[in-house]
């Protein structure tokens, strides 16, 4: 069983059990997130495909906390003027656990 899903304008396929990365929302851990926006549904009964969302279809999903990415470093050079910089960057997350997934 599994659901495709979208949140900040990005899709994701999610399965009961399965941990995802969102963008970074200000919300505690152990908390609960419903997303509305299903796009396709897979169960028993076979696939359901919305045009856009699948009607009556939801994913809940449980907060586990927010995390850091991996560091970037974005680097500046203008060739022959001494200048140079470097930057570093490590995005936020909020990581959720799928725990159900309705309308299948």
């Amino acid at each position: 069983m599994y659901a495709i899903i979208v949140d900040g304008g990005r899709q994701y396929r999610v399965e009961p059990g399965m941990e995802v990365d969102l963008d970074y929302r200000e919300t505690p851990a152990g908390e609960s997130l419903t997303f509305d926006k299903v796009l396709a549904v897979s169960g028993d009964a076979g696939l359901k495909l919305g045009a856009p969302t699948v009607d009556g279809a939801s994913v809940t999903a449980s907060v586990v906390g927010a995390k850091q990415g991996k560091k970037l470093y974005v680097q500046k050079f203008r060739r022959r003027k001494h200048s140079k910089s470097r930057i570093g960057h490590r995005q936020l997350f909020t990581r959720v656990k799928i725990t159900d997934i309705a309308g299948a």
